[in-house]
């Protein structure tokens, strides 16, 4: 029976980063993967373009985005944060360059390029590998964790390193096998959820707006007990509801709200300026526009591409006025809609749409200078299998290269 210093479960970011990085210490590591190539998921992200991290250099802010598990991980940070990643990735030939909202991507705009370096490190620090090897469960004798189970037969080895993801993105083969495999030696795993996601709406219109982006806007969340969440940026309308960055980064928050029930939204379509200043707007239009009906001065009185929302907002009558008949009172519904656009938020689109699913082995239970369990002396754990919410921006990768790292290390 073959026997390891390290294996490594999972062939995603940190579980690559892992093998890589315990391999160059000098172990003989074996990285198992149940896909026929590494990477699957990563070379989805950033829509192909893989958002690396967040160039927030200053680790205290940087961590500041992960809420109550920051505490946890600044000494997990201090060996391998932002710089590393940036020294990591352009030290082997892939410089990075910097978008809006400090979003790191690879310069060659590719998601592959990033498997692919990171496969290059596998292979000059002689990590073996095994492809469709699919884990039963892991292998416990005497309160130590010997080896796993595999279709392929069980392998040994002294450490093992669980990098096998959470549930999100299912197709790639991200289905939280490994926090069964936690819950089944005794850890506690706190429920999967679909963290960074996009959200259902009920209206037609919202979907008939399929494909429209939206910005600057401001949305207002507010659920049946009153508790109301505010957000501004991009919008983007989808034939099931909203998303964008603004919207995947406010889904946690939303959930909450949802557990009361559908939650009411509204868009306010011109954030920056008071309702008065939008009645002046439009009176501005329609003295440019005096013998046009309202329906064809629409698109001057709405922001690019949701003169269409104003259907079924604004009664049929109005629409089909001449606009230098339109009464005060007219007008003031006018500016109603424009500064709060109604919408009804039913759910979340599940598992199979979120980025980033929140859930994972309780952080109490992981030494996170060494990413090692509390409760097994030779199991490290890494990535997306923690239990951490996070917003989109490059912070998951940014969690996957740290704790891969320094769990490769330890053991």
């Amino acid at each position: 029976m073959e026997k390891f210093d390290v294996i490594v479960v999972g062939g995603g970011p940190a579980g690559m980063m892992a093998a890589g990085r315990a391999a160059e210490c000098g172990r003989r590591v074996l990285l198992v993967e149940k896909n026929r190539a590494f990477g699957e998921k990563l070379n989805l992200t950033g829509g192909g373009r893989c958002n690396i991290t967040n160039a927030e250099f200053d680790t205290r802010t940087f961590l500041s985005f992960f809420g109550d598990a920051r505490k946890f991980l600044f000494s997990t940070f201090s060996r391998f944060a932002v710089q590393e990643t940036f020294d990591f990735f352009e030290g082997r030939g892939l410089p990075l360059v910097v978008e809006e909202r400090k979003r790191a991507f690879p310069q060659t705009q590719q998601a592959t390029d990033v498997t692919r370096v990171l496969t290059e490190y596998l292979h000059e620090n002689g990590v073996e590998t095994r492809m469709g090897a699919t884990v039963k469960h892991l292998i416990v004798e005497d309160g130590t964790i010997t080896g796993i189970e595999t279709n392929q037969g069980p392998v040994l080895a002294e450490s093992i390193i669980l990098a096998t993801g959470g549930a999100s993105y299912k197709e790639t083969g991200s289905t939280g096998d490994g926090l069964n495999w936690l819950r089944e030696i005794g850890h506690t795993v706190h429920a999967a959820t679909p963290d960074i996601v996009p959200l259902r709406a009920k209206e037609q219109w919202v979907k008939d707006l399929s494909g429209t982006t939206l910005e600057p806007m401001k949305i207002t969340f507010t659920a049946t007990t009153g508790e109301q969440l505010s957000k501004a940026g991009k919008i983007l309308f989808t034939h099931f509801g909203i998303s964008g960055p603004l919207i995947l980064n406010s889904a946690n928050e939303v959930k909450k709200l949802l557990k009361h029930g559908p939650v009411a939204a509204t868009i306010d379509l011109f954030p920056g300026m008071e309702p008065h200043v939008v009645d002046r707007r439009v009176l501005e239009v329609f003295d440019d526009n005096k013998n046009k009906i309202v329906r064809n001065v629409a698109k001057q009185l709405a922001p690019v591409g949701m003169a269409r929302a104003f259907d079924g907002h604004l009664p049929a009558e109005l629409l089909d006025k001449k606009v230098n008949v339109v009464t005060q009172d007219e007008r003031k519904t006018l500016v109603q809609v424009l500064k709060g656009l109604p919408l009804t938020i039913t759910g979340t689109m599940g598992y199979d749409w979120a980025v980033v699913c929140d859930g994972g082995i309780d952080m109490a239970e992981i030494d996170t200078r060494t990413m090692r369990s509390r409760l097994y002396p030779n199991l490290y754990v890494a990535g997306d299998l923690l239990h951490i919410s996070r917003p989109s921006g490059g912070y998951s990768l940014q969690l996957c290269w740290t704790t891969g790292w320094v769990a490769g290390e330890n053991a």
